[in-house]
This record gives structure tokens, sequence and C-alpha cells, in this order.
């Protein structure tokens, strides 16, 4: 996996680490942290920083605020979740309004994934 870290982003992964959104802190302290299956946060990965990410699972957790919504962004997240299903990473992504308002169901998403 080392050819595929892009260490040229790490500085920003590191900024974002500290920087993130509430939906992306309640989902890291209130699920992911702790979860049996090991996720890293703000991860860079392919040219790109990665909200969460389970190595070992290959599944990567993209929590989507309204900045995502403008056709030019829906595209570049389909080009971006593309490209990362064709390096074997399966991409999830959930709305911060789910993460806020239904974090057992977005739990249940996630555990889904990880048992395929």
């Amino acid at each position: 996996m080392r050819d595929l870290h892009s260490r040229r982003l790490v500085p920003r992964a590191r900024e974002l680490r500290g920087a993130m959104t509430p939906a992306e802190r309640r989902l890291w302290f209130d699920l992911l942290r702790s979860h049996p299956v090991r996720f890293r946060r703000q991860v860079p990965l392919l040219g790109f920083i990665l909200d969460f990410y389970a190595p070992s699972a290959r599944v990567c957790v993209e929590v989507d605020g309204a900045s995502h919504d403008s056709p030019d962004a829906v595209a570049y997240d389909a080009e971006r979740s593309r490209g990362l299903a064709g390096a074997g990473i399966r991409v999830l992504r959930v709305r911060n309004v789910e993460v806020m308002r239904n974090l057992p169901g977005v739990a249940a998403l996630i555990e889904s994934s990880l048992r395929e």
C-alpha cells in the first residue's frame, strides 16, 4: 500500500484532522475511533484525502455536506469514487445530516459494508 500513499498531501491531512466538521467529529468519537476494525482519519491515498479509511477492510467512509451538492462536486466525487473502486477500495458516502440525526443507521451501513 505504500505506493498508494500520497506523501505530498500529508500536511493537509494533518490540518484536516484538527479541523473536523461536527459530523466528522461525531462519527469519529462516537463510533469509528473505538471500532473493532481499525479506522484512520484523513488518510492521504491515491492523490485524495479520505475522511475515514479502514485499510484491513479496504473501506472508505466519506462524510459529505452541502459543498458536495453542486454538479461539479457531484461529478468530481463520482470520478474519485471510481478511481478508489478501481484500486479495490469500497467508498461509502454519508451525509452530514445523516450522521447527526441517524448515527445508528450510519453505523448499520458501515457494519454491512465491513461484512461484505
